[in-house]
């Protein structure tokens, strides 16, 4: 018999963690090479993970629900044979990209004598060398072994992602004298977050010290009279009852973290023009008239923008703060423009890459493409990151107008109301006509007013001149 355990691979873009949304396959099922075993959504997107094993499925490390980490076993297969002698998750010599991550730690000699020590896992210490059927239980030194090597080991700080120790660094956080709320103390994105909006609390009350001696034991609370305390069921802070509370993850996790991101760090203003679409609407008509189908509004407002960003393009760039606290200004040459797709998951925002080179119609093919595989949870972490710029649609929601954030780290964000019919102003005579008011949100950092307000009047011209705009596009 020959078990082979299938970790959960690197998923894209720097993510270091699934939740496991559902087996397809379950324990003593067989297996194929490349037959679907299990759907885990990442904070892009939802994937399915395709086994690289045949055989008899022997273990499921995780649960429906359950985080799962990259590099850490995610199904073990019994696919017949012989066992390998030395079989190991990950190649002799070779760190896991979990591992490098992790460390930081340094492990004494001695601890490589321990009975239940396995192989070291940097970060870690050392375990047992059975394998565990649990997710979140890496074992790790006993206590008596931790105190014997107190004074000559260091246990890193248990940070998995580069990025928390960078934001820590930027605001100057000391990352130990963080709590972490992840499993077994991790500290996570949202626990540095924390502290920044709290005011960086220190570290005396981020982290409890432990007490040199046990505490006595201390008195009961009186008993609460009915009235002083909140009723079961009920919110402390309002006494309402509560009708739901869960620990945002997946997409809603990531909309929430990039939202904030946004706000602390790019200060963004808005400028907002009402334009007459009334000529635009007609082109499309005519055109629909003449060949049978014809490009959507918002492809044909997209190839505006693109063309508009030529000529503006500090809208189409990027700021980085560099390691040492310098802005690094990016522009970039062709624009990945992304768009606001509302799916069942929450809000993502897939990006047709090099716009800049497809015309009106195909936009709109890859608009309908790419809105469709996201709301059907099968789009790739390439459609839904590296956009430069996003244009957002709020007129499907039947409303005029929004001052958008800004999709992090983006420079800028256009966005389009409904259209509606109104009494305006034509040549001195009041006419009814399709009006639609176009929004701009923009990093001032990276351009001031009239650079913006350039950007927006050479799009509104387009769209209410369209035929004169496509004729020099």
């Amino acid at each position: 018999m020959s078990i082979k355990t299938f970790l959960l691979p690197d998923l894209g873009e720097g993510l270091t963690e699934a939740e496991l949304v559902r087996w397809m396959i379950a324990e003593g099922d067989s297996v194929i090479v490349d037959q679907p075993i299990a759907e885990v959504e990442t904070a892009k997107s939802l994937v399915e993970i395709p086994c690289p094993f045949e055989g008899v499925v022997s273990t499921l490390h995780g649960d429906a629900g359950q985080m799962m980490l990259v590099d850490e076993p995610f199904i073990s297969v019994n696919t017949g044979g012989v066992e390998p002698e030395a079989a190991a998750p990950a190649a002799e010599g070779a760190l896991s990209y979990r591992e490098e991550e992790m460390a930081g730690t340094q492990v004494p000699e001695e601890a490589e004598e321990d009975e239940a020590s396995g192989n070291v896992l940097i970060g870690y210490g050392t375990g047992a060398s059975k394998p565990s059927t649990s997710r979140r239980r890496r074992p790790r030194a006993g206590s008596t072994t931790a105190a014997a090597s107190s004074e000559t080991s260091t246990q890193a700080v248990r940070v998995i992602n580069p990025l928390v120790r960078k934001l820590a660094r930027e605001n100057s956080i000391d990352i130990h004298a963080v709590r972490g709320t992840g499993p077994e103390g991790l500290v996570l994105r949202a626990d540095v977050e924390a502290l920044i909006s709290q005011g960086q609390p220190d570290a005396a009350a981020a982290v409890p010290a432990a007490p040199a001696a046990a505490p006595a034991p201390a008195a009961a609370p009186a008993p609460q009279k009915p009235s002083e305390g909140a009723a079961a069921g009920a919110d402390k802070r309002t006494g309402l009852p509560v009708a739901s509370s869960q620990v945002l993850s997946g997409v809603r996790k990531t909309i929430a973290a990039a939202m904030s991101t946004s706000r602390r760090e790019i200060p963004e203003a808005t400028v907002w023009v009402d334009v007459d679409v009334t000529k635009l609407l007609k082109l499309r008509g005519k055109i629909k008239e003449s060949e049978g189908q014809a490009p959507s509004i918002m492809a044909l407002i997209s190839r505006f923008a693109v063309a508009g960003l030529q000529r503006f393009p500090e809208l189409n760039s990027r700021i980085d703060v560099e390691d040492d606290g310098s802005l690094r200004h990016t522009i970039f040459d062709g624009v990945n423009l992304g768009f606001a797709a509302q799916t069942d998951r929450g809000l993502v925002v897939p990006n047709v890459r090099d716009a800049h080179k497809l015309n009106a119609n195909e936009l709109s093919a890859e608009f309908a493409r790419l809105a469709g595989v996201a709301r059907e949870g099968k789009a790739g972490v390439s459609d839904l990151s590296g956009s430069t710029f996003t244009i957002n649609n709020y007129g499907v929601f039947n409303v005029d107008g929004s001052a958008a954030i800004i999709n992090y780290p983006e420079a800028a964000i256009l966005g389009l109301g409904r259209i509606v019919e109104k009494p305006w102003v034509v040549n001195g005579k009041i006419k009814v006509r399709s009006i639609c008011e176009l929004t701009l949100s923009f990093d001032h950092r990276v351009c001031d007013g009239g650079t913006a307000a350039g950007f927006l009047r050479y799009v509104a011209d387009a769209m209410t001149d369209p035929k004169k705009a496509l004729s020099t596009l």
